[in-house]
């Protein structure tokens, strides 16, 4: 998917007011009107104009789409960053997303999922829609969350500008990303004596440096050293409730998952916990693979690893083909060596 820079499109600098918006679009609309222009791409040109207009002129849409900054360039390859548009809050209005099939793939990963119907007019105010990131944590234990939202609107002089308020947020536990939570009243505010409208609040977890979760399932990738994964053992697994000991069976590949079942986040029925097994080769360098293997809790087989290490390190020191001493072949504990049959001592 391509980048599509609606500022460039319409001819317009960032920091255009909305009436500078409207004007060029209209300009340029007329110009590339399919029905008066004699450009072989002006129905093409036409969509464009009316896309970029479309998000333009939505003060809401226009402060979520400025805030991917202004360093991306039309044609480059892109993907909506995760949680981009964290903390904005959305009115109930109509986003053009009834208009899908005419806009592209970019305007649509980026607004087609807050289109509203919002055309009749009640007395009752219209309902908000945000998107907010918590900690995997927060779905494990529940908690409560001071929550930042960002309201684009226009200023006197008609440029968008944000009002920020800050709401006490009760986190349920075994709340699951993609899940809302609703806050009556928080919405916009009523016509005459309606009721204002409810804040929905759609969830989402923050990248976490250990786990990633997948409806209630969680996953977790554990690196091994390769006696671990080939002879089996104990070790400690980190999970988001504190750590376990993983009974790790001999022969297990990179890959293997083990279940813990019901560790996921918490539900009627919870999930699982996935254990993705991986293979960490040691670190290079020798006298640190001895240590690596004493802290990755082998300490049963850390003779073992330093027989290997001294062996590795002799043979290291076996010289080159024609060289003094090539004829000695060096062996684990006997540095000393033996003379091959019919070798002459190097002198």
């Amino acid at each position: 998917m391509k980048f599509k820079d609606y500022y460039e499109t319409l001819g317009v600098p960032r920091d255009a007011a909305q009436d500078a918006i409207k004007g060029a679009y209209r300009k340029l609309a007329r110009k590339f009107h399919p029905d008066v222009s004699k450009d072989p791409d002006a129905e093409a040109r036409f969509k464009e104009l009316g896309e970029a207009y479309a998000v333009l002129k939505d003060p809401e849409k226009r402060a979520a789409y400025d805030q991917m900054g202004s360093q991306w360039k039309t044609g480059q390859d892109f993907q909506p960053p995760p949680g981009w548009d964290a903390g904005f809050e959305f009115s109930g209005r109509d986003s053009g997303a009834g208009q899908g099939s005419e806009f592209s793939d970019f305007f649509e990963s980026l607004f087609g999922r807050q289109g509203r119907s919002g055309q009749h007019m009640h007395a009752q105010g219209r309902d908000h829609h945000a998107k907010v990131l918590i900690d995997l944590a927060d779905a494990y234990h529940g908690a409560q969350r001071s929550i930042s939202l960002r309201m684009p609107v226009l200023d006197a002089q008609g440029r968008v500008t944000t009002h920020e308020r800050t709401l006490d947020v009760s986190i349920p536990k075994g709340i699951r990303a993609g899940q809302h939570l609703r806050l009556a009243g928080q919405g916009a505010p009523g016509m005459g004596e309606g009721a204002a409208g409810d804040l929905y609040l759609e969830i989402a977890f923050k990248p976490d440096p250990l786990f990633r979760a997948d409806g209630r399932d969680v996953y977790l990738d554990l690196p091994l050293a390769p006696w671990e994964a080939a002879l089996g053992g104990s070790v400690a697994a980190p999970t988001p409730d504190g750590p376990v000991q993983l009974t790790i069976p001999p022969g297990s590949a990179a890959g293997r998952q083990l279940r813990l079942k019901g560790r996921g986040i918490p539900g009627l029925p919870p999930g699982d916990l996935y254990v993705v097994l991986a293979i960490a080769l040691p670190v290079p360098g020798l006298p640190r693979r001895t240590a690596a293997c004493d802290g990755l809790g082998c300490r049963r087989r850390a003779a073992t690893c330093r027989a290997v290490t001294a062996g590795v390190a002799l043979r290291r020191r076996i010289p080159a083909p024609g060289a003094a001493g090539a004829d000695l072949v060096a062996r684990p504990g006997n540095q000393r060596g033996r003379r091959r049959p019919g070798a002459r001592p190097a002198r």
